[in-house]
């Protein structure tokens, strides 16, 4: 197994674990959910095996998301889900954090 592939699978693993908290549903639950076994899930969950395209497409239909953010770092999740005033206040703290750096070193104390 690849980095990459491992990489994919320790996120996917953890996509899945976080889906199913926010949803409150058990590793039993999504299966049936879904169809698949409690075998297959927590396969998928514990890395021991990865997924084919078509049960990517039945979990992510299963948590009502696009497949492809089951593959995201939820660092990235996290920053894409944010709504406009989230995005605009990190913005200003960010100019802000600039701001106050770049004085810093312009005009050194």
């Amino acid at each position: 197994m690849g980095a990459m592939e491992a990489n994919l699978r320790q996120i996917l693993a953890t996509n899945l674990k976080e889906q199913r908290k926010i949803l409150g549903i058990s590793q039993e639950k999504l299966a049936e959910i879904t169809g698949l076994s409690w075998q297959t899930v927590n396969s998928i969950e514990c890395r021991r095996s990865w997924v084919s395209d078509t049960t990517l497409e039945t979990l992510a239909a299963a948590f009502k998301i696009e497949t492809f953010q089951l593959l995201m770092p939820l660092e990235i999740r996290a920053v894409l889900s944010l709504d406009a005033t989230q995005s605009i206040r990190k913005l200003v703290m960010a100019k802000k954090n600039y701001d106050e750096i770049f004085n810093e070193v312009i005009y050194p104390v």
